[in-house]
């Protein structure tokens, strides 16, 4: 009975050979060659048994079919030099892998490529067997051209081209003519860049078409605000796509701000540069306050004799500050301090100072108060030096400013000279509470004529204290008497209010500081700011 049921089994070893000839074995557990045909190289860069092959040549492998990029890689595709394996690397792409030697080869010498079994397809489908070709290298490098054409010609220029060794990088630059702007880089009708310097490498022969279209022209306006606030430079005619530096100079006196465009900010660069992409109105602004001037110790004097001394003629003049010089004190006269310190007061000369007078000894001077005068000196020179070296500006009057009305800013002098004579002289703030004026001349400074006193009108929140006189030479104030002088003198060679027996009050809002010669005064009132 047992016999008869294992034969009775038979039956199943053909069912068994049907099913794994199917592919239906999975619970069996048995494993079978994928289906398909092993791939094979059917050609190479360089071919087999080739010579003079370029030193920096690129060794390639084209396939009978797609295969599995991951199993191309420098274990299955070497190149030997000898017996010694040359170091690269490997790309795929399409059907062929390349192997791209890490340096140049050697020349005159014999070397061995092989594409091993373990390159597969898609389907797992390895080389039946490894892939071996040989080349010999010759003595050179092989060179490659790049040509270059614009289109349209008269669209621009380029450059780059010209005869180089293979993996050498090589940059093309485009440059458009006026009017024109560049659009792209072309090689066979496809674009390869929209950058007008373009980098690349070379692997061959190259011909590439720099493009270029007409550009439109916008404008690009300017204006300052206020006007008198600085000047601006770059408003032109331009093409689209044009680089365009536009730049703000602020006028003495005052600071540049921003560059606003309809009212938006867009930088606060005094140089900004931007592309052009349509019309444009920037406007430069500017504020007052760019000049800071330092008067340090000096600031508290309302008179300064420099080195020569200070005099006072007439009973009604009053200083409201301190006054000095670095010379004795027998060289003030006609004053007394709120120390009750007198220097040679008569019945007709008598000085009143709200504060200290300083000076050299004898007593009332001491060293202590020289050593304060000393220092004053110092910084009104410096301050006289920054003032005479700051850029010049306008003369607006040509020499004089009676019956003018200026705004904030530095005047220059012509001829050497300033006079406020024909009229009074307005300075408008202009609502600006920093506002600084600033006036160099060479020479001489006179204000008023006989008979005809001339004053210095502030209006708009102009300040006695940021109006500066910076004298090359002497300074004269109403010799007749009268009138209001304001700002900050500062003179090479002295200082004079009005004129000895003249009673009618003189008025300085400012400082009367001589760096060389005295200061004079007759019933001359004094306030300093």
């Amino acid at each position: 009975m047992n016999k008869i049921k294992n034969y009775s089994m038979l039956w199943l070893i053909p069912l068994m050979l049907v099913m794994m000839i199917a592919g239906c074995d999975d619970r069996l557990g048995i494993v079978y060659p994928p289906a398909g045909n092993a791939p094979t190289v059917i050609s190479t860069v360089p071919v087999n048994a080739a010579t003079n092959v370029a030193l920096n040549q690129q060794i390639a492998a084209t396939f009978s079919e797609v295969m599995n990029s991951a199993t191309l890689t420098t274990a299955t595709f070497t190149l030997m030099q000898g017996t010694t394996l040359v170091p690269g690397t490997v790309t795929y792409s399409g059907t062929t892998a390349t192997f791209s030697p890490t340096s140049n080869l050697t020349a005159s010498t014999l070397y061995t490529a092989t594409v091993k079994i373990g390159a597969k397809d898609l389907d797992g489908n390895g080389l039946a067997d490894n892939y071996v070709w040989s080349f010999t290298t010759g003595t050179t490098s092989t060179n490659y051209t790049v040509a270059l054409s614009s289109n349209p010609t008269a669209g621009g220029t380029t450059s780059g081209s010209g005869t180089f060794n293979s993996g050498s990088s090589v940059t093309v630059t485009a440059t458009p003519n006026s009017g024109y702007i560049f659009t792209n880089w072309t090689e066979n009708g496809t674009e390869v860049s929209t950058n007008a310097s373009y980098t690349f490498t070379i692997i061959g022969n190259r011909t590439l078409v720099a493009n270029f279209e007409t550009g439109s022209s916008y404008t690009v306006s300017l204006s300052s605000n206020p006007t008198a606030g600085g000047t601006t430079s770059g408003s032109g005619t331009f093409n689209s796509g044009s680089s365009v530096t536009v730049t703000a100079t602020p006028n003495s006196g005052y600071t540049f701000t921003n560059w606003t465009e309809n009212g938006t900010e867009v930088s606060t660069n005094a140089s900004y540069t931007f592309t052009i992409i349509g019309n444009r109105i920037l406007a430069a602004n500017f504020a007052s306050g760019g000049i800071i001037i330092d008067l340090g110790t000096a600031s508290t004097f309302g008179g300064f004799g420099g080195s020569a001394g200070h005099t006072n003629q007439g009973i009604f003049t009053v200083i409201n500050g301190n006054i000095g010089t670095t010379a004795a004190s027998t060289l003030v006269t006609g004053f007394h301090d709120t120390g009750g310190n007198v220097f040679t007061e008569t019945t007709l000369n008598i000085g009143t100072v709200n504060g200290v007078i300083y000076s050299a000894p004898p007593a009332p001077g001491t060293a202590e108060k020289f050593a304060i005068a000393q220092q004053a000196l110092i910084d009104a020179t410096t301050a006289f030096n920054y003032l005479a070296g700051l850029p010049g500006g306008p003369d607006p009057g040509a020499g004089e400013l009676g019956g003018l009305v200026l705004a904030p800013g530095t005047y220059t002098s012509g001829s050497g000279t300033f006079d406020i004579t024909s009229g009074d002289l307005t300075l408008d703030a202009q609502n600006d509470p920093n506002a600084v004026w600033v006036f160099q001349m060479a020479q001489t400074l006179t204000v008023g004529l006989a008979g005809q006193p001339r004053s210095i009108i502030l209006i708009n929140g102009a300040n006695a204290n940021n109006v500066y006189w910076q004298v090359g030479s002497a300074a004269t104030i109403n010799g007749a008497g009268g009138g209001t002088m304001v700002g900050t003198i500062i003179a090479y060679s002295g200082v004079t209010f009005s004129t000895a027996g003249v009673v009618a009050l003189t008025t300085l809002n400012g400082r009367a500081l001589s760096l060389n010669a005295s200061v004079t005064m007759v019933n001359t009132v004094v306030n300093v700011p």
